[in-house]
């Protein structure tokens, strides 16, 4: 049903809700999984462009991604990670779309009104730019299980 699922990763707690129930999906279906993470600082968001150097914030999301990869390739998972650099919501909609995704998995904070003017919601920019199924997992719901 699912052959591969983007997994959009905050290096947050959100992500201890988000990646136990996503690998539990995996390994029922059988989906191979991509990581994603978008740094969106400074550095990121002008990397190319002024050919700076990794930021320590890069440094340490290309580290938290390996975790995450290495600990779900050991509960027996097909897994591959990327670091994106730029505007959280087009490069989940961008990496999605290259890598041939058919479910785009994020969490969601449930920031009500203000909360979603005051932080952005990348969800409601992803879900009204795409047609790739799009799963959400509000943050802290449930008891999380190891992945």
């Amino acid at each position: 049903m699912y052959r591969r699922i983007l997994v959009a990763l905050e290096n947050g707690r959100a992500d201890d809700t988000l990646v136990p129930h996503i690998a539990a999906l995996a390994h029922r279906l059988g989906s191979e999984l991509l990581l994603v993470h978008v740094a969106d600082g400074w550095a990121a968001r002008n990397f190319d462009q002024l050919k700076l150097a990794e930021s320590d914030e890069m440094k340490a999301d290309r580290a938290y991604l390996t975790g995450v990869a290495e600990r779900l390739r050991g509960a027996g998972l097909t897994v591959t990670a990327e670091l994106a650099l730029g505007n959280p919501p087009t490069e989940i909609l961008r990496t999605a779309a290259a890598r041939g995704c058919d479910l785009i998995a994020m969490t969601s904070h449930g920031h009500k009104l203000i909360g979603d003017f005051l932080h952005g919601s990348t969800i409601e920019q992803v879900r009204h730019n795409t047609m790739i199924p799009l799963l959400v997992v509000r943050a802290g719901s449930g008891p999380a299980a190891p992945a």
